[in-house]
């Protein structure tokens, strides 16, 4: 069972995760929807808030005393916990105080030897970092802003399931968008990838476009101002259509619509009791109707914000049967086994 303050710290410590739930309450607790609310109002503003230096926002925090992330782990192993402490941003501290923080960390750090890297991304001017122990039971998580802060730090225990990140789906699939994207969720661990710890979306991937270290460029409440937003969405496998949707609004971004979460979908029986499930595609967009068979590469619609769904992207998922939250998420076979989709990541689409 999770320790309580290693809980707390979970819940009151993930200040920013930009992109968040594409699930409903159906599969997450009224705690991680408070903490996905938090982030998103916290993280609208961060691209535009970063003028200050970490030695205005911070006194008295000298450079050599800096932590970075490179350092992070080794000051928290063996360290001042006072200079982490130290760079966390006002909305931080009020969360939670030094000595709750230290009794947290303590208790979360003892027996841990060492810890390796998994994930390094950059977006909407946020720096976050994870590292997993040597047992593969704790994961650390930090957000840096760009003016030095700590803007999130989340300890938590990890789970595995090997017996289903070892089994790939017998259909080969190509990635459903053109040209270069960015991994925001994706992954075998809920460091890399949130949907991880529910068995139906344990291997779904959400997906958005960033150029220059942004998801959009201008006003962030303006949907086309997102590069992913109107993007070509593309038939993963040859099959059947079975069930689609292609009415529901998109979001002003950062507002969410918990009541439709995958918003506007199209849904495809590949065979081998695998589908593929292309959620939150923009209202009246979708090119495909139930019963049509596509092939590999066919268009079935543009990437949109319907749906839970905080900012435009693309959530992809094969499952065991066509319902989101009833079937099971399977681990997809890719044609292309040499690119790493997982989270922080760019990938190559189809040539555009």
């Amino acid at each position: 069972m999770m320790n309580k303050k290693w809980k707390l710290l979970f819940l009151t410590m993930s200040a920013f995760v930009l992109l968040t739930a594409c699930t409903s309450n159906k599969i997450t607790s009224d705690e991680a929807e408070q903490a996905e609310k938090q982030a998103s109002e916290q993280a609208a503003g961060q691209k535009d808030n970063s003028d200050t230096s970490s030695k205005e926002t911070n006194p008295g925090v000298e450079d050599h005393k800096q932590v970075t992330p490179e350092n992070l782990i080794a000051t928290m192993t063996n360290g001042s916990k006072d200079a982490i402490y130290n760079q966390f941003t006002p909305e931080m501290k009020q969360a939670v105080s030094l000595e709750d923080f230290k009794l947290s960390a303590d208790g979360f750090l003892q027996g841990t030897n060492a810890w390796k890297q998994v994930v390094h991304a950059e977006i909407n001017g946020l720096k976050e970092y994870a590292w997993i122990d040597d047992s593969g039971t704790k994961g650390i998580r930090a957000y840096f802003t760009e003016d030095h802060q700590i803007g999130g730090l989340n300890i938590t225990p990890l789970e595995s399931y090997p017996d289903t990140d070892n089994k790939l789906t017998q259909t080969e699939f190509q990635f459903p968008m053109k040209g270069d994207m960015f991994i925001f969720w994706g992954g075998h661990s809920v460091l890399e990838n949130y949907h991880y710890e529910h068995v139906t979306q344990r291997y779904a991937l959400d997906i958005v476009r960033k150029v220059d270290g942004a998801s959009y460029q201008g006003d962030a409440k303006v949907n086309a101002n997102y590069y992913a937003f109107g993007q070509p969405l593309y038939a993963a496998a040859d099959g059947t259509v079975v069930e689609i949707k292609n009415d529901i609004e998109d979001n002003v971004p950062g507002v969410m619509n918990p009541k439709e979460p995958a918003g506007n979908y199209v849904v495809i029986n590949h065979g081998n009791g695998e589908y593929s499930i292309t959620g939150h595609i923009k209202k009246g967009s979708v090119a495909v109707k139930k019963g049509d068979k596509v092939k590999q590469g066919d268009l079935i619609g543009d990437l949109g914000n319907s749906g839970n769904s905080s900012e435009a992207h693309l959530h992809f998922q094969v499952s065991d049967g066509p319902d989101l939250f009833t079937s099971r998420s399977l681990h997809i076979r890719w044609a292309d086994q040499s690119q790493n989709l997982t989270r922080g990541n760019t990938v190559q689409g189809l040539p555009e």
